[in-house]
């Protein structure tokens, strides 16, 4: 499913003309399989983050591969990334990132715009949506009158309503309550273990991190290797 190899890639800081290169990931290889939950482990700094966005496409790194469904997605330009990300990835976020002019259900459909999907089809999919991640009664609300953990149920919502094969969470509970934070991880894991969704999260807490098959963690830019292990 995602195939990482020996990624490289460091930023230069400091005045133009005295830059200075510091490098964030050293040879970073890691695998994660179809229907897996993976966890990516670090600290703040460790490289995570920059690691997300490079698997995202959003970023090119200075060497290394990408692979993800037997495409090379390290190879594809600008225009041809964005195509494979909107066909083939989900987004969720700590702070959520909905649009506050729009309501819960509008933002599950904005993809489906995106996407050009005809408005009857659309709709029929985000009220099916909504009822299987128990919505319905905040369709209308906008996320100001959302408690985190629907904002959090919304944005999942939103990264699966384009049946994506992989959903990509940064951080998912971060902004969360204990209580609040364990109804968003079960959710994950039925969506894992009912529709054989891959996730990769990216987290530095430990509990996120024990949902997942299989463990990698970052130190100072460099992976440690992969722990398999049975998801709790």
């Amino acid at each position: 499913m995602i195939y990482i190899n020996n990624l490289h890639h460091a930023f230069a800081i400091g005045k133009k003309g005295e830059e200075q290169t510091v490098p964030v990931l050293k040879g970073v290889t890691l695998e994660v399989r179809q229907g897996e939950i993976a966890a990516i482990l670090g600290k703040s700094g460790s490289g995570k983050s920059t690691l997300l966005n490079i698997l995202a496409g959003f970023m090119a790194p200075e060497s290394g591969t990408v692979t993800v469904n037997k495409h090379e997605t390290s190879a594809l330009n600008e225009s041809q990334m964005a195509a494979f990300r909107l066909e083939n990835f989900g987004f969720v976020f700590q702070n959520f990132q909905l649009m506050p002019g729009l309501t819960a259900f509008e933002n599950i459909e904005l993809p489906l715009k995106i996407k050009g999907i005809e408005n009857e089809e659309r709709k029929a999919a985000v009220r099916g949506l909504m009822a299987s991640v128990g919505l319905t009664e905040v369709a209308g609300h906008y996320p100001n009158e959302l408690s985190g953990g629907q904002q959090q149920r919304v944005s999942i919502a939103r990264a699966l309503i384009t049946k994506p094969p992989v959903i990509l969470a940064d951080e998912p509970t971060g902004s969360l309550d204990s209580e609040t934070e364990q109804e968003i991880l079960e959710l994950i894991r039925s969506l894992n273990r009912d529709l054989g969704i891959t996730f990769v999260i990216i987290t530095h807490d430990d509990e996120v991190a024990g949902i997942a098959h299989r463990q990698y963690r970052l130190r100072d830019g460099e992976l440690m290797k992969g722990e398999k292990r049975h998801a709790v």
